[in-house]
């Protein structure tokens, strides 16, 4: 069984993007933006909601296009639509049955990339199985939640902690269903 990993940057208060989607004060350089990089190489595919995807567009990444190149990527969505998608996106319904299916496949663990309600979705589905934070420390006052507004509260075993520049910080967790 394929393991989730939800691998994101996070602001001291919690917030993985802050208002109007501002990713500005996060770290874009350094040995633990390498890192993230060269860990990335590790999956084959990539979850994300609709909105994380989007998000992409402010950056270039074309409609259908996948925004990392050597992954499949699974869209979760129940609106969004592709003229010409590439064949590695697919766009699936937001349905826990697509998210086991997908698990149960072979491959690698499965990035979960980005988005805070997509996120909580699965948290509180129990289907996310390692949290991998990339800890800046900044505060960034508002914006979007780790977790989207999930209220489920549940244990984590950390099983990893680095230390970087700059007061960056990598936790790695499991999560305790």
């Amino acid at each position: 069984m394929r393991k989730i990993e939800y691998y994101v940057a996070v602001s001291l208060d919690g917030y993985i993007a802050g208002p109007d989607e501002n990713i500005e004060l996060f770290a874009t350089e350094g040995a633990l933006v390498e890192k993230y990089m060269q860990d990335l190489q590790n999956f084959d595919t990539v979850i994300m909601g609709r909105k994380t995807y989007e998000f992409g567009y402010k950056f270039g990444l074309p409609p259908g296009q996948p925004a990392y190149p050597h992954m499949h990527h699974y869209i979760f969505s129940n609106s969004l639509e592709f003229e010409n998608p590439n064949e590695q996106v697919m766009v699936v319904k937001q349905d826990l049955s697509e998210v086991r299916k997908l698990k149960a496949t072979e491959g690698s663990d499965i990035y979960l990339c980005g988005g805070g309600i997509f996120a909580g979705w699965l948290l509180e589905n129990k289907l996310i199985d390692t949290v991998k934070l990339k800890l800046n420390p900044i505060i960034l006052g508002g914006g979007t939640p780790l977790f989207g507004d999930s209220q489920v509260a549940i244990k984590l075993h950390q099983t990893n902690a680095e230390e970087f520049e700059g007061g960056l910080s990598l936790r790695t967790y499991d999560v305790q269903y």
